[in-house]
């Protein structure tokens, strides 16, 4: 929690931080909503996570492809259009090996067994949306202001999913 708190010291205002292992996995800032800021440090969060994923680290890469060149195509690999870099004459350029498709159900079941996240917050969680995206991306922890007319709301959305708050 101590690595999102100090993350959004140094981010735009109205910022949510998700942090895993002493590193900063997703930031969203600067957005007008608090969810807007949870949805897309999430979702930087989730591609994160799946970039460490068994399937994305089993890649075989042609050799001598640059970093820039890996990475983009890991990117792509995980998007919606990944036969963007899977198609006939695509894949060649990129892997020694034709990669099966990562399908979203697959992406979907690899990230419903994370835990051990933390996010933080810059100004309090509103409503409970917040903490149920949160939780889609393994949080288990949560640092916040609180002060919110919802904050009881809040609380017992953590509560249900098992999630430890910390008002700050």
């Amino acid at each position: 929690m101590i690595i999102a708190l100090i993350t959004l010291k140094y981010t735009q205002s109205n910022s949510v931080c998700y942090a895993y292992d002493g590193q900063a996995i997703g930031v969203g800032a600067g957005q007008q909503s608090r969810i807007h800021c949870t949805r897309l440090a999430g979702e930087k969060a989730d591609k994160w996570w799946l970039r460490q994923s068994p399937k994305v680290l089993g890649l075989k890469f042609v050799e001598g492809i640059k970093r820039a060149d890996r990475d983009n195509a890991i990117d792509v690999y995980l998007s919606e259009d990944c036969d963007d870099v899977l198609a006939d004459g695509k894949w060649q350029n990129l892997f020694s090996k034709q990669p099966e498709p990562f399908t979203r159900k697959e992406q979907r079941e690899y990230l419903s067994t994370l835990s051990g996240v933390s996010v933080a917050s810059d100004a309090f969680f509103p409503f409970s949306d917040n903490i149920d995206r949160a939780k889609k991306s393994g949080v288990s922890f949560i640092a916040q202001p609180g002060g919110s007319i919802r904050d009881d709301i809040v609380i017992d959305a953590c509560n249900e999913y098992g999630i430890t708050m910390a008002f700050t």
